[in-house]
């Protein structure tokens, strides 16, 4: 075990493989469905708005997820057209839900390697938030599932909670790392539980993820991707 880290901790979705986009091709289609159904005024921009805002008021009720997004679609096409949406669009976006949970896992480059090399030294632990069954599909697809020590499918992410993981999974956040492309989630809740933060940038965030990055710690790091992590953790020590 390393002086200074022995427990590695990475978050899931658009850090290990692709998930971002599933949503904003179903958030199209969303748009799609209630281009008819809506006020002339109204446009993608007011609708995605109107969405973004039902999934906010929603997270303490659904948390996060497929099945949350697409309980948020249903509310907001109901909200928009004053509950004159047919039937029809209701069973459609259903079916979008649906098909969400069905899409294939991609890894992101680097993923693999990055998981495998420090797992070697340190103990790996996969921190993510969501419904558990998704998760629990999308691990056993992305055929990383034996290189983790551990998994965490947490409802937040907050300073508190990766005290208590890395506690149950090692010596305590002094002596951790976590690594995500979420800065609100996955980096600035462990630079102040006092554990190391790695920044992995990814595609598009969603707007609920974005926080003002701890720059001022030294416990906070970024790495343009997976690539670079394990440098990283050996450099740490």
């Amino acid at each position: 075990m390393s002086r200074n880290l022995n427990t590695i901790g990475f978050d899931a979705d658009d850090t290990l493989w692709h998930n971002e986009r599933f949503f904003r091709v179903t958030q199209d289609r969303f748009a799609e469905l209630l281009m008819d159904h809506t006020p002339s005024d109204m446009g993608p921009e007011a609708l995605e708005r109107k969405l973004l805002d039902a999934e906010k008021r929603n997270l303490g009720t659904y948390g996060y997820g497929v099945k949350g997004f697409t309980l948020s679609m249903i509310e907001t096409a109901i909200e928009v057209t004053e509950g004159r949406v047919p039937a029809r669009v209701i069973k459609d976006l259903l079916e979008a839900g649906q098909m969400m949970l069905s899409f294939p896992i991609e890894l992101l480059p680097h993923a693999r390697t990055a998981v495998e090399s420090v797992a070697k030294d340190y103990k790996v632990v996969l921190i993510t938030k969501g419904d558990l069954l998704d998760q629990e599909r999308k691990l056993a697809q992305s055929g990383l599932g034996e290189l983790f020590d551990a998994v965490e499918v947490v409802s937040e992410k907050t300073p508190q909670i990766y005290t208590e993981i890395f506690a149950r999974h090692g010596t305590g956040p002094a002596h951790a790392l976590m690594a995500g492309n979420s800065m609100r989630s996955d980096v600035v809740p462990i630079v102040e539980a006092g554990g190391h933060g790695v920044y992995v940038p990814q595609g598009q965030i969603w707007e609920v993820e974005h926080a003002e990055p701890p720059v001022h710690s030294d416990r906070y790091h970024e790495i343009a991707d997976l690539g670079g992590l394990a440098e990283l953790v050996a450099r740490i020590g």
